[in-house]
């Protein structure tokens, strides 16, 4: 009776530069889920429906593609879960949901800003929780980023912030950095589709509580709203939320992490700012002031400092 020695898998190769496309691909995807969200809510519907019906069909969306397609990405094991629906919790539902409490009643500049002080909160957990010592270009990178993101924003705007508003954004960016934390630890072990999927999932469900599907409205999404020079339904709206700015922009997102640590795709994910910009000035006819051209070219300067010590970040 001869023992079969274990085939063991190759192992994973990370590529800095595959990692990088795909961080930039999910940041265009999100990019559009603002100007969709905000049409689709001018026809009647809560930010909070808003956020439900974008998690809860882009949820089933990926369960029932990826059960007929790939059914092995679907297992997970008990020791898994916790992490799981962590990132669930917080990746998927927090993230959403405060930032649309945020943008309800503060400037959406100041909602966004506020969004991706995570690459700060990335840095500092893994400084002083990992004990990792970062270089000071990384500190520096992360410095010249928020600057340029306050630019882009036009901070200065807002001139009374409402205290929840403030505080859901502050959340938000907490639950952003959860989901970088939590997805370049999970991904380790679990596969990047299946992980996405039962995030969503699980969010589904959490998001639910708050705005159950039966409270839909289902009669508005027929109605034809302003969307730049178009009018198009809010069914077809929702549909692009779900597809492009949930399911693509998540499996993007999440798929960065198997090649680049958390603290570096956080800092190069601040470029979704400037592309909702440069895409509302190309699209819409909004236009970009001498102030938000600098802070994009300082904005993506920091996170080119922070990419290209990459190899120091990684945990």
């Amino acid at each position: 009776m001869t023992t079969e020695l274990p085939v063991l898998a190759p192992p994973r190769v990370a590529h800095r530069g595959r990692g990088t496309t795909l961080v930039l691909l999910a940041a265009l995807s999100f990019s559009t889920s603002g100007t969709l969200g905000k049409s689709a809510m001018a026809a009647g519907i809560s930010p909070q429906q808003v956020a439900s019906m974008r998690i809860a069909l882009a949820g089933l969306v990926l369960l029932a593609g990826v059960a007929l397609v790939a059914p092995r990405k679907l297992r997970v094991r008990r020791a898994e879960l916790p992490v799981l629906a962590g990132y669930g919790l917080l990746g998927v539902a927090g993230v959403q949901l405060l930032y649309f409490v945020a943008a309800g009643r503060i400037p959406v500049g100041i909602a966004i800003l506020l969004e991706f002080v995570s690459p700060v909160l990335i840095a500092l957990w893994v400084r002083f929780v990992r004990r990792h010592r970062l270089p000071r270009s990384v500190w520096g990178g992360i410095a010249l980023a928020m600057i340029g993101l306050s630019l882009v924003a036009q901070v200065w705007q807002g001139v009374t912030l409402n205290g929840l508003g403030l505080l859901a954004g502050f959340g938000a960016a907490l639950c952003s950095a959860g989901y970088f934390l939590l997805g370049e630890r999970a991904v380790a072990d679990i596969d990047p589709l299946g992980l996405v999927t039962w995030g969503m999932v699980i969010g589904a469900v959490a998001i639910g509580v708050v705005a159950p599907p039966w409270t839909w409205p289902v009669g508005l999404l027929g109605t034809d709203v302003a969307f730049g020079a178009w009018h198009p339904p809010v069914w077809l709206l929702i549909t692009l939320l779900v597809l492009v700015a949930t399911v693509l922009a998540y499996v993007f997102g999440i798929s960065s992490l198997r090649h680049l640590p958390a603290s570096v795709a956080s800092v190069l994910g601040l470029v979704e700012p400037v592309i909702v910009t440069v895409t509302a000035w190309a699209l819409l006819g909004e236009e970009l002031t001498w102030l938000q051209l600098l802070g994009s070219a300082i904005l993506l300067g920091g996170a080119y400092l922070v990419q290209r010590k990459a190899e120091v970040l990684t945990s």
